[in-house]
């Protein structure tokens, strides 16, 4: 008899005997990483945007919160449309459901991040329809927007081919978009923490920060497991595939920093921006177990030092700005 994978197609709901408890344990674990928006103190945050922040550091922000405003919302419309579909355990979509929910609460978080931000209505409504009216965002929409459309007509993942297309999606959305376009916002973010400016804003990002750390984990267990079960799809023709999606992503996300640091930000470089996107891309082709493209070093060394107490809290012992207390650590080389 064949044994069962995980991309047969169907819904599967049985949960005892229990194939793949490791997806269990990461809901568990997420359901104690739980937290709130109205955690987040911005007080500080509408000084520093009023007295201390530069124009172009201004500029920056603005096009960074635009950004956030629709970002988590196409993860979550990938996540329903296509990864809970495709992935048939009941433990891995017991955590697809609790990522939904972080999804959630990631865009409640952006979206108070903007209307505190962002006083002025019509300039509010520009960002929050920053696809439509921003070039750069607009073109890396489009590049979720390509790997969603290509398995949107993808009821079942029978064949070779059709499972293929599925891991290439699920690549995408937890290297590239999670796992780069998500971390390069996030050294902006850093950046700004580094100088004592909008410490609610990286206080929340902290949290987000964990939890886009755990989607993409799961991601990659996912990838680990099709892996195992169907060894013949990981290929040379996958690997060249996922390196030239790579490599379209880091240019995606450079027209983005383009766009963000045009007026000059004191301490940021677009060459250290792009040093920095490459490493991050050598990081995913890693936790896909595949060799480095880029070769690059990270050139921030805000990145392996800014609140780096506060991010072990979340693994280490319970903390006030945490509802529920969260066991384990946290190695900061791996994550970026």
């Amino acid at each position: 008899m064949r044994k069962a994978s995980i991309l047969d197609p169907g819904f599967d709901l049985t949960l005892r005997p229990m194939r793949y408890p490791v997806f269990f344990e990461m809901y568990k674990d997420a359901i104690k990483n739980t937290w709130t928006v109205d955690e987040i103190d911005w007080s500080q945050d509408l000084t520093d945007l009023r007295e201390r922040l530069l124009p172009s550091e201004r500029h920056m922000i603005n096009r960074l919160v635009a950004f956030f405003a629709t970002g988590d919302s196409i993860v979550a419309n990938n996540l329903v449309l296509n990864l809970y579909k495709h992935i048939n355990s009941p433990e891995a979509r017991m955590y697809l459901s609790r990522q939904l929910f972080e999804e959630a609460l990631h865009v409640q978080f952006y979206l108070t991040l903007l209307d505190t931000y962002i006083p002025d209505p019509k300039e509010r409504n520009a960002a929050f329809a920053a696809v439509e009216n921003i070039p750069s965002i607009r073109k890396k929409a489009e590049f979720c927007f390509k790997w969603i459309d290509s398995i949107d007509s993808l009821e079942e993942a029978k064949t070779p081919e059709q499972r293929r297309q599925f891991l290439l999606n699920l690549v995408c959305f937890s290297s590239c978009i999670e796992g780069l376009f998500f971390f390069a916002a996030f050294a902006y973010v850093y950046f700004l923490r580094s100088k004592g400016l909008l410490n609610g804003l990286a206080s929340g990002t902290n949290w987000v920060f964990r939890d886009e750390s755990c989607h993409m984990n799961f991601a990659f267990e996912v990838v680990g497991t099709v892996r195992e079960e169907h060894p013949e799809l990981w290929d040379e023709r996958m690997h060249a595939d996922i390196v030239e999606m790579m490599k379209e992503a880091v240019e995606c996300e450079m027209g983005f920093a383009e766009d963000l640091l045009e007026g000059g930000v004191p301490g940021l470089s677009l060459r250290d921006m792009r040093t920095y996107l490459e490493f991050v891309a050598d990081q995913r082709l890693s936790n896909l177990g595949l060799p480095a493209h880029f070769g690059s070093k990270n050139p921030f060394s805000f990145m392996e030092l800014q609140d780096v107490q506060e991010l072990s809290n979340f693994f280490e012992r319970r903390v006030s700005a945490y509802q529920i207390g969260v066991e384990g650590e946290v190695a900061f080389d791996e994550s970026f």
